[in-house]
């Protein structure tokens, strides 16, 4: 008896999961389509979200750029005072600074957009030069006096 009413249950349960999973064709379609929408959409919204960062991100290092460059104007003027030999090689390194900020705008200047992964490694790497760079301009204007 309760083997029968075990089997009976099972084949219950089965029957009822296999009438409710079946779905027409056309009922497929409809699902399908709906899923194409909705990866549609958001593929768009991640694509904005990336020219969203990358315009963000560019702005930024603009303005970090344009920061050295003035931090270099200023530093120029202050050393006009400074004895000759000193003067040569606060020259020597501001002119070192100068080439590698001027290479790093460049660098970002000549970005071209290659995915979201290679965005994300082309920031990485990029960030830890300008505050490298950045470092830089700190060690040069700090006078160390012994």
């Amino acid at each position: 008896m309760k083997k029968s009413i075990l089997v009976l249950s099972a084949l219950t349960l089965i029957t009822s999961t296999v009438v409710t999973s079946c779905s027409t064709p056309s009922e497929k379609v409809e699902n399908a389509q709906e899923n194409v929408i909705k990866a549609n959409d958001d593929l768009a919204k991640a694509n904005e979200q990336y020219l969203e960062d990358e315009k963000n991100y560019k702005k930024e290092t603009d303005d970090k750029i344009a920061a050295n460059d003035k931090a270099i104007a200023e530093f120029d003027v202050r050393i006009k005072d400074e004895k000759k030999e000193v003067k040569a090689d606060y020259k020597k390194k501001l002119a070192e600074l100068e080439k590698r900020n001027s290479d790093m705008k460049l660098k970002m200047d000549n970005y071209k957009l290659e995915g979201k992964e290679n965005w994300e490694k082309f920031k990485m790497e990029f960030s830890h030069d300008m505050d490298e760079l950045g470092k830089a301009f700190s060690d040069l204007t700090v006078k160390n006096v012994k």
